[in-house]
């Protein structure tokens, strides 16, 4: 089996400050870094490191060539990437303050001129069984899915950033939801308090029947949860730095893990050692740890 990243690349400017802008205010950052990011590039990155034949789609503009050559160097196939001579690459901002948490700023650009000719032309490549890993960072995400689903593969959906758009999409074609507490609370329209986040893995499953949940929940770890079995996995604790691209390792290393022939166990706890040392390092993708350190860690 293979997996698919249909999904954004992104630069990333990322600025260090004391704490994040307020309404009105002209804030001096201490510095400026420049990354390669988006939720797709860093989970192919993710799902490349953690050993998975990985392929990424996705448009970029001319300005962000470099992006495939970071994606290459992680043993990403990048055969599938369309490069747009008159839309920019899309970008975001990043606050990243001294406690170490983020505020992000997103422009689509390039991410968000995904054709369906385009969309068709890449999924003929792929067949029953292969997994289908998808963000909210592209347009053309109903279609996509509808597609892959027609096709037999494993559809796995992370609804980040969460939006209105998510509950248009057919979320019963979903095989693996990767979400953390905001956005399954977002999801089954209801709030959200802290520990609750293995009722919220229910509410998921009790609505999508035939899904599998992999919830993360902060400091309290994360839980996946299906129709037969339950499992928790605590986190690992670590002096956190930059927590940017913490989620989108754990879905690369769950699903990688999977992928390899892990357990459910196995792949959660991989994942989740994953994350934690993706969380002491500055930036998304440079953030991201291969399966050899993972394994010494």
């Amino acid at each position: 089996m293979k997996v698919l990243c249909f999904g954004s690349l992104n630069i990333d400017y990322t600025y260090k400050v004391d704490h994040f802008v307020k309404k009105g205010e002209t804030l001096s950052s201490g510095s400026l870094q420049v990354f390669s990011g988006g939720k797709g590039l860093n989970q192919s990155i993710a799902l490349a490191r953690a050993g998975a034949e990985t392929y990424h789609a996705g448009s970029i503009g001319e300005d962000g060539r470099f992006l495939l050559e970071q994606l290459q160097d992680a043993g990403v196939d990048t055969r599938y990437v369309t490069v747009l001579e008159t839309v920019r690459t899309g970008n975001a901002i990043i606050q990243n303050d001294k406690e170490g948490d983020n505020c992000i700023l997103l422009y689509g650009g390039a991410n968000q001129a995904v054709t369906t000719d385009q969309a068709d032309a890449v999924l003929e490549h792929f067949r029953k069984g292969d997994f289908l890993v998808l963000q909210n960072e592209i347009n053309e995400l109903a279609y996509i899915m509808e597609r892959a689903h027609e096709r037999g593969m494993k559809i796995v959906l992370n609804p980040s950033p969460m939006d209105e758009k998510i509950q248009g999409l057919p979320l019963g074609y979903v095989d693996y939801f990767m979400l953390n507490e905001i956005e399954a609370s977002q999801i089954l329209g209801q709030e959200t308090r802290g520990a609750e986040g293995v009722d919220l893995a229910k509410g998921i499953l009790d609505r999508f029947a035939d899904s599998a949940v992999v919830l993360t929940m902060g400091e309290h770890g994360s839980v996946y949860m299906d129709s037969r079995e339950t499992i928790t996995q605590p986190v690992y604790p670590a002096e956190t730095v930059d927590t940017t691209a913490a989620g989108d390792t754990f879905t690369g290393f769950f699903i990688g893990g999977i992928l390899r022939g892990l357990t459910i166990r196995q792949a959660m706890d991989m994942a989740s050692k994953a994350a934690s040392i993706a969380v002491t390092r500055r930036g998304a993708a440079p953030s991201i740890p291969d399966l050899q350190e993972v394994g010494a860690s």
